[in-house]
């Protein structure tokens, strides 16, 4: 399986000229959601996710891992706000059983038992059925420690989606690991480079040790366990590269800022290192996750 980068649909994608939301929600599924699927699968080990899960999963794309969640017997709720063509993808995944995508991996093909899943376009609260039992399992697998604010924006998403779990419930975090164990640090580096080339940041930062320690106290969650876990970034070409890098909305402002014509010129210098003899593009990347439990 071609293992995706993680940041979907940015605030600034409504901002940006020029940006297809069907075809961009293709490429997401298509070329770079399955990059973390060694996350996925390592989590769902971990906590022996089964028939008798209950899983929320909060940003849920278009829906990979809950498609893996479900395949194992589990029974999945997604809630996202950012994009419907996401949510629509992800609602005739669940629906069809597989992952949609003819070449990948037939483990991901599902044999769906239990309830039937759900896809909310919304907030957590608004995946609330005080007819069901609590959620046992929270997902967060958007990575944060990319993008200043973060930290905010994921413990505001905690606050509303944990009164929906029961007490002892899992709530899994991820984030990137260290930058200097992740290849994709320096692409990124573009976009921050582009969206202001006089400070070089603009709003991303390297990821931190305790990000996500950080989040799950202040959402009031009791620390379980934590994890890191290989997941390189492989595409066909530098083109599909650029698109499924372009597809998680990490480059909007840039783009705003510039051009798209001078945001592709700048990514593919940046991925030349990383092209194989082949014409593959092969980035090693490590991220972290985090387990919590509700009090």
């Amino acid at each position: 399986m071609t293992p995706t980068l993680v940041r979907q649909h940015s605030s600034h994608a409504q901002a940006t000229p020029h940006v297809d939301p069907r075809a961009r929600a293709r490429d997401w599924s298509e070329i770079q959601e399955r990059m973390l699927v060694p996350l996925y699968e390592a989590v769902y080990e971990r906590l022996d996710v089964g028939g008798d899960t209950r899983m929320l999963g909060l940003n849920c794309g278009s829906g990979l891992a809950l498609l893996m969640a479900a395949s194992r017997g589990a029974a999945v709720t997604g809630v996202g706000s950012r994009s419907p063509e996401l949510l629509d993808l992800a609602r005739r995944r669940l629906l069809s059983g597989t992952s949609g995508d003819p070449g990948a991996d037939s483990t991901v093909s599902t044999r769906m038992r239990g309830d039937a899943p759900r896809i909310v376009q919304g907030t957590p609260g608004d995946a609330a059925d005080p007819t069901a039992p609590a959620f046992t399992l929270v997902t967060a697998f958007e990575p944060g420690g990319c993008r200043a604010g973060d930290s905010e924006t994921l413990g505001d998403l905690l606050a509303r989606a944990t009164p929906l779990a029961a007490r002892g419930a899992a709530v899994v975090l991820a984030g990137w690991g260290p930058p200097e164990r992740c290849a994709t640090t320096s692409v990124l580096r573009v976009a921050a480079k582009l969206t202001d080339p006089t400070r070089g940041t603009g709003g991303w930062r390297p990821a931190l040790r305790d990000d996500l320690e950080e989040v799950a106290q202040r959402a009031g969650l009791r620390p379980d366990g934590s994890g890191r876990v290989a997941c390189p970034f492989g595409y066909a070409d530098t083109g599909s590269a650029v698109r499924g890098l372009l597809s998680t909305g990490m480059f909007d402002a840039a783009v705003a800022a510039t051009d798209r014509d001078q945001v592709d010129k700048e990514l593919t210098e940046a991925l030349h290192p990383y092209q194989r003899p082949d014409g593959t593009v092969w980035m090693p990347n490590v991220f972290r996750y985090l387990i919590a439990r509700v009090r």
